[in-house]
């Protein structure tokens, strides 16, 4: 499990449902929650949170350009890449913090990818799990 820790920059609530909007070292990422604050106090602006989401929904993007409704992008350096038959484990340098996508090797292949490579990892704001610091798995 890929995880970094944020602090809560704001949070837009509407019925049961949030946009909260996290400062990682200056890149900001947006994760949809099914909690509000009167549900979950810890969504305030100012507390610091845990980001958490799968290898599995990490996508790569090489030379992105253009607009994307991903809006939650880390720009990193491929530190090394474990390729299998079928599947590739990739890890990538984010700011000197290690964050692995699952891929295709079909995939791997086709984008040439190859340690030293600066890519973009992507992630839906619906893949980001929010928990408290205190909660440490």
């Amino acid at each position: 499990m890929n995880r970094l820790q944020g602090k809560i920059t704001a949070v837009q609530s509407s019925g049961h449902l949030s946009l909260v909007d996290i400062d990682v070292d200056g890149d900001s990422f947006t994760s949809i929650v099914v909690e509000t604050a009167e549900t979950a106090p810890y969504l305030a602006p100012g507390n610091a949170v845990l980001i958490l989401f799968k290898e599995t929904e990490v996508s790569l993007a090489k030379n992105l350009s253009g607009s994307i409704s991903l809006r939650n992008r880390m720009h990193g350096v491929i530190r090394s890449i474990d390729q299998g038959a079928l599947l590739s484990a990739v890890t990538l340098d984010f700011k000197g913090k290690p964050i692995v996508s699952v891929i295709t090797t079909r995939s791997v292949e086709r984008l040439a990818l190859k340690p030293g490579d600066e890519v973009e990892g992507l992630v839906k704001a619906n893949e980001l799990t929010l928990m408290e610091p205190s909660h440490e798995l």
